[in-house]
Parts: C-alpha cells; structure tokens; sequence
C-alpha cells in the first residue's frame, strides 16, 4: 500500500530496497560520476546506528508529507514502530530491525536528504531552460555554486563535489542537517573526505580508486579486503562441513555460495585478481579434502552453462563439480533512465518503450479483452507473464500471437492449481491440444516442431495434468 505513493516520491538516484534499482546501478552511478563527471572528492558520511536512532514522530511527519494520510495505516505504521521488544521493552526511537517494512521507511526517512542535496545543484531551478542537462551543469558551473551528487544505497551514502574546498562545506552542512533536520549523528571517525586519486573510498563492499588512463582518470574497483577476508572464511567453513559430511548436498551448498559472491562481486572491475586472492586463502583448507576429491575435467551440465571457459583440472566431490573460485567474469555496470518507475506516467512509459512492438501489442489486447470468467489475480498475472515470456511460447519459443495464445496453469484448478504468477504458462493453441489430449498420434505432431527441450516442456506439463509423456 505505502510503496505505489512513496516510490513516485523518492529521488531517482536513490538505490537501496528499491523496485528497478540495485547495489549494481548504485555502483554504475558511482563509476559515472568519477569517469564521466570527474569528480574525484568523495564526502564519505556514516550515520551512527542509523536504524537505531529514526526519530518516530519526525518519521510519521515524514510519511503525511509524502502523502500516506490514511490515518487508519498510520496508526498501524505507529504500532509497528513502538511495538516491544523481547528482553529490551517498548524503544522509543528506531525501526524494527529485520522488519519487512524497515527499508521502506529507512527510504522515507533519508528522502528528504536526497532532494536537500540535489536541490543545491542538481535540480537547482535556473532562469534559462536547457537542451540538455550537460548544458544546464556547464552553465552552473561558471557560478559560485558549490557542486555536489549523492549516490545512496539505504543509509549507505556518498556525496561527489569538484573540490575540496566544496568538499569540507558539504561535509560540515550534511553532518548539521542531519543533526537539525532528522535527529541524526554521524561517526567521527568513518565520516570523511577521500580524494580518489590518492585514496580508495568503500561503497557497498567494494573500494573504489581514480586510476589514470590515458589523459583521463577512470574508476577501478576492488573488493574490500575486509570482504576478501570474510568470502574467504565462509568457504572454509563450508569446506570444514564437506571434511565431516562429504554429501552432495553441502557440497551444493559450497557451489552456492561460490555462485553467489560470483554474482555481486563481479561488479568490481578487477574481481578475478580479488577471488585469485580469495582462492590462496582457501587453497590450504581445500587440500584436506584430498581423499575426498577428484581432479579432472567436469562432466556436470550446470557447470558447463556456467563456467564453460574453465575445464581443466577441477574438483570433484562426492559426484559434483566444484564452481571454480577464480573463475569470476567482469560484468560491467550499467546505467540507466532514472526516470524509470512503476508509479509515474513517465517511469511506465520508458518502461514499455523497452518491450519490442509485438510484445506491447498483445499486452494491450490483454488490457482491452479481460477474460470474465477469471479472477482479478489470474488477468493481472497472465499480463506479466507474457511480459515474462517476452511474447513467446514456454514449450517452443514460438512468437505469439492474438488468436493463437493461450493462458493455462501448469497445475490444473481442479488439482489446487492457484492463480499465482509461477503457475501460469504462455503457450499455442495446438500445444494445448497436446498437453490436453490423453493419447497422441503422429498425426497430431504434423506441423509441430519439437526439440529434445521442447518436448521436455511439453513431458513435463502433460504429468501434471496426469497425461502420459510423448
């Protein structure tokens, strides 16, 4: 209910807990502004205990001026808030942590900082209109004006200035109007300016440094070795658990957790000299398992689709692949439209600009054509699973098209299929035929083409309506 009416509030460059944003568009945001902005002084500020210390009735004031005034919401908001706490009592400050509705109101709290730092430059009204922001910051730059671009994910936040003159300004002012404004003190000792051309600023578990190249400076950026150090130790305790049980499960459960820091860490331009590190530290432990270990080439398909490049004199356990440490891959950050949001006329439309022109055709005959017998939940999910789908078939990746589509759940209504959005599925009229009909002839495959997956769909449909595989 909250998030519809804050989310069109909140300021784009806003990252953290946050539907279309994540810790990667915060860090390609970081990038942007060092390498295309040239901006080099970064006021790093902490806010002490930050989930700790929300002031309640500043939060509730916060909320109305967002536009939360359902006064019956707001008091259920209010009994979240003061709700007690086992062994501490009723805190009088703070939200819950843990609580699924903190990150949502931590968004709400810091708000009102997002807007107050982009209204000194940024947003910052001017008497002439221009083209294009480019134009608007070369105009304002020729100004006194102090600039300044904040880049925060939750409480997590980094403010860009040109200078440190500007830099020693912004700092002073953010710590005094966090202090007036929110009730909020910052650490003495995590607060401070960093100049990236000498030294590295952390952001999310990664340290970013201003590295010349060329005639220019660009970002380069590590894993901290705070979090080198802390990937290493799980691992080895995950190791430790293979020593006592070598199951295929824990060993699944290592494979997890090495796909997993894969994924967020190679966000960081130099992540495969960082997880070379990583794999030194864990090396040792990993040779207590020689007796349990195979060395070879793999023979696992998942490992195949996921670390094809790497074939060579791997580890086997207890039947399973081992992903390989070092073998992470750079995924470069991307930026994005800002703009883009599921709440605003603007942010939908640069939303579906983004769907290919068949696929938004059918999605509006959706809109147009409702089915009535239907409940609400199946009719909005079948919509998002098209979009899902991207306007293809789930058995034969076929275009779909009006006349030729059909909405089913994979597990029937009357075996307690639910309208949930996992359980519907996209496909063509004669696939549903085939799904459907209990015995299939040769006949019925004219005109069909199946491959080994796409058969393997269509097998695996037809069991849950109690049908024979073809």
């Amino acid at each position: 209910m909250l998030e519809p009416i804050c989310e069109a509030k909140f300021y784009k460059h806003s990252y953290g807990f946050r539907p279309n944003r994540s810790t990667r568009h915060a860090v390609a945001r970081y990038s942007y502004l060092v390498n295309i902005m040239r901006l080099y002084y970064v006021v790093d500020v902490d806010i002490k205990g930050f989930f700790d210390n929300v002031n309640h009735a500043k939060l509730m004031k916060q909320l109305w001026a967002i536009g939360i005034r359902d006064k019956c919401v707001l008091s259920v908001i209010g009994k979240i808030l003061k709700s007690e706490i086992e062994g501490i009592g009723i805190a009088e400050r703070g939200v819950p942590q843990g609580g699924v509705i903190s990150p949502l109101l931590a968004n709400v709290v810091l708000n009102e900082l997002d807007w107050w730092v982009a209204g000194q430059w940024e947003n910052l009204p001017t008497k002439h209109e221009y083209k294009g922001t480019n134009h608007k910051y070369t105009a304002i730059r020729k100004t006194a004006l102090k600039e300044m671009h904040i880049v925060r994910y939750a409480d997590d936040f980094k403010i860009f200035c040109s200078n440190p003159k500007t830099a020693e300004k912004v700092l002073a002012a953010t710590k005094m109007w966090l202090k007036e404004r929110l009730g909020l003190e910052v650490s003495g000792e995590k607060t401070k300016i960093t100049y990236l051309k000498k030294n590295s600023s952390e952001f999310l578990g990664i340290k970013f440094k201003a590295v010349p190249k060329g005639r220019k400076y660009i970002a380069r950026s590590h894993m901290t070795d705070k979090n080198i150090n802390k990937v290493a130790e799980n691992i080895k305790k995950q190791i430790a658990a293979i020593q006592h049980h070598t199951v295929k499960n824990e060993v699944v459960k290592l494979n997890s957790i090495i796909l997993g820091v894969h994924n967020y860490y190679s966000m960081a331009t130099m992540c495969n000299i960082d997880f070379h590190r990583v794999y030194f530290l864990v090396k040792p432990t990993m040779n207590r398992l020689k007796k349990n270990y195979t060395r070879g080439h793999p023979t696992n398909a998942i490992y195949l689709k996921l670390y094809g490049n790497y074939t060579t004199n791997i580890y086997n356990i207890a039947g399973i692949d081992v992903f390989p440490l070092y073998g992470v891959v750079l995924k470069k950050t991307l930026s994005f439209k800002q703009e883009i949001c599921n709440y605003t006329k603007e942010g939908r439309n640069l939303i579906h600009s983004n769907l290919n022109d068949s696929l938004q055709v059918l999605i509006e005959y959706l809109l147009e054509n409702r089915d009535e017998h239907e409940t609400v939940k199946f009719n909005d999910n079948r919509i998002s699973k098209l979009a899902g789908q991207n306007g293809k078939s789930f058995i034969s990746g076929m275009k779909l098209e009006t006349g030729n589509m059909v909405c089913c759940r994979k597990l029937p209504k009357n075996k307690g299929g639910t309208d949930d959005y996992e359980n519907l599925v996209w496909i063509t009229v004669k696939e549903q035929e085939l799904i459907t009909k209990v015995e299939i002839s040769e006949k019925d495959l004219v005109g069909v083409e199946l491959d080994d997956k796409a058969k393997k769909k269509l097998n695996s449909l037809r069991l849950l309506v109690e049908n024979l595989p073809i």
